[in-house]
C-alpha cells in the first residue's frame, strides 16, 4: 500500500509519524509522511522544543506531493492529533483530493481527544470538530473507550452499551470502528478488551491490562488496524494481528521499563505478528 500519513513528529521517540510511520513500513508499506508538528519529544514529559506547522504550510506540502502527479495513487489516508480545526480542514481536503482520484483509498482517523482518568486534553471546540465534521468522512475510526462515549454522546458500561454506541457513530459515516481500552463490568479482572466493528459483524480480542500506559501505543495501533484491514479484508483477522503486535511492543517496553515504547527491538512481533490472541464474534 501507499499511506499518506498526516500526523506530529518527534525527533526523540515514537508518537505521530514516528510511531506509524516504521510499522508500517516494517510491514512492507510505502508511507509519505507529513508532519504537522516537529517537537524535540512528545508533550507527556511537560517540557519539549521545536516547531508547530501552520496549516498553511502542511497544505503546501501535500499540494507538492501532487505536483509529482503521485497523491492519487495513494491508498488509505491516516491521520492522529489535530491540533486545530485549520490542520482538520487541511487533512480533509488531501483525503478529497485523493478520492477524487482514486474512490477506493480509505481515510483512517484516530479521533485523539482524551481518555478516561485524564479527560479531554485538547483544545476546546476539537472535540465538537472530529464529531461532526472529522468522523462523518472517515472511512476507518479508532477511538479509545473515552473517545467512543464522547462521539456516541453517551456512557457505557457494559459490552451491548458498547456496541450499541458504535452503532450510533457507525450511522454517522464511518464503516469500520475500532475501540481500544474498553473497560466494562463483564470483564475479569486486570483485563480490557479491544473491539472491532464493521458492515460484517464484531469482534471482540480480550488482553490481560498491563501496568503501563505510554505515549504512541495508540498511534501504533491504528496504523497497523489500517495496514491489516486493507490487505486482509478481514476486521477479525486485523484485530488479532494488531493486538498480538502492540501487546507485545508493550510487554517488551515494559520489560525495558522505558517510557518510550519499543518499536525497534520489538520489530519483529510487528513484521510477523504472533498467532496470540483469538478474536471472538459478537454478533
Amino acid at each position: 500500500m501507499k499511506i499518506l500519513s498526516i500526523q506530529s513528529s518527534v525527533a526523540y521517540g515514537h508518537v505521530g509519524n514516528s510511531a506509524a510511520a516504521f510499522p508500517l513500513q516494517r510491514l512492507g508499506h510505502e508511507v509519505w509522511p507529513v508532519l504537522t508538528v516537529h517537537f524535540s519529544n512528545h508533550t507527556g514529559y511537560g517540557a519539549w522544543r521545536g516547531p508547530m506547522l501552520a496549516a498553511a504550510d502542511v497544505a503546501e506540502v501535500i499540494d507538492g506531493i501532487a505536483d509529482r502527479g503521485v497523491l492519487g495513487s495513494a491508498d488509505a489516508v491516516l491521520s492522529g492529533y489535530q491540533g486545530d480545526p485549520a490542520m482538520g480542514a487541511v487533512i480533509l481536503d488531501a483525503v478529497e483530493k485523493v478520492k477524487a482520484t482514486n474512490p477506493a483509498a480509505v481515510y483512517c482517523c484516530d479521533p485523539v481527544m482524551g481518555d478516561t482518568g485524564r479527560g479531554m486534553f485538547v483544545r476546546p471546540g476539537i472535540p465538537e470538530y472530529l464529531r461532526d465534521t472529522v468522523v462523518p468522512r472517515a472511512d476507518i475510526i479508532t477511538p479509545n473507550h473515552f473517545e467512543l462515549d464522547f462521539l456516541a454522546g453517551r456512557t457505557t458500561n457494559s459490552l451491548a452499551e458498547v456496541l450499541d454506541a458504535v452503532d450510533v457513530v457507525r450511522a454517522t459515516g464511518p464503516r469500520h470502528v475500532l475501540v481500544t481500552s474498553v473497560l466494562h463490568g463483564d470483564l475479569p479482572p486486570d483485563s480490557l478488551e479491544v473491539v472491532a466493528v464493521s458492515d460484517e459483524g464484531a469482534w471482540a480480542v480480550t488482553t490481560p491490562l498491563l501496568p503501563i500506559n505510554p505515549n504512541g501505543g495508540g498511534d501504533v495501533t491504528a496504523a497497523l488496524y489500517l495496514a491489516h484491514l486493507c490487505t486482509t479484508g478481514s476486521p477479525a483477522t486485523a484485530l488479532e494481528r494488531t493486538i498480538a503486535s502492540v501487546f507485545a511492543v508493550l510487554e517488551a517496553t515494559l520489560a525495558a521499563g522505558t517510557r518510550e515504547i519499543q518499536l525497534i527491538a520489538a520489530q519483529d512481533v510487528i513484521a510477523d505478528p504472533p498467532a496470540r490472541f483469538t478474536a471472538r464474534r459478537l454478533r
